[in-house]
């Protein structure tokens, strides 16, 4: 107890002097995002070897997120290592069992695709499962995690700003989990 007390003290007082030695203009013109972003990227490995006829959905919701957000990054896992992220093909409907942040397996369900639904929507909304986004059902195309709700004929793959945000205050500095910080994540589907 005493050491987190001191590690904050410290912390305090670090970000204090940061700020100070920045500037009011430095630091007003500061996008906001950029403030959030750790110095490198938190790495998350994933096995899509059971992924079946999904893989190349999986591959391009992985993108989707990689090429959206900073703080974190998807990687095939390397072979003989242990992946954080698990994806099956299954019968079922799709779902993701998230055992913590960015940890977890995703059931690419067939039963979806056979109603018309995108395998890479899929893909990428299960994917930001992982990364710490609920469900918000129900909800317009243009929001990823409204999934199935919006329809068969919505295919957009993309999380819009607000989904980016969240993923990225999710994985953003470690400053906060040494502080002791707790994240408690919430996930339906």
């Amino acid at each position: 107890m005493l050491v987190r007390k001191i590690v904050r003290a410290i912390l305090a007082a670090l970000l204090t002097t940061l700020v100070l030695s920045g500037g009011q203009a430095s630091a007003a013109t500061a996008p906001a995002a950029a403030t959030e972003r750790t110095a490198a990227p938190t790495i998350l490995t994933y096995d899509d070897g059971a992924a079946a006829e999904f893989t190349d959905a999986v591959k391009q919701g992985v993108t989707v997120w990689n090429d959206s957000v900073a703080n974190v990054e998807l990687r095939p896992v390397e072979q003989g290592q242990k992946a954080n992220v698990r994806i099956i093909a299954d019968n079922g409907w799709p779902r993701a069992a998230v055992t913590s942040l960015g940890n977890g397996t995703v059931y690419m369900g067939r039963q979806a695709t056979d109603q018309g639904h995108n395998a890479v929507r899929i893909a990428a909304h299960e994917l930001g499962h992982i990364l710490g986004l609920p469900d918000r059902k129900p909800g317009p195309c243009s929001s990823l995690m409204s999934g199935s709700s919006a329809g068969t004929s919505c295919t957009n793959p993309y999380p819009n700003a607000a989904e980016k945000a969240e993923v990225e205050r999710n994985f953003s500095s470690r400053l906060a989990e040494l502080a002791g910080v707790e994240r408690r994540l919430v996930f339906q589907d």
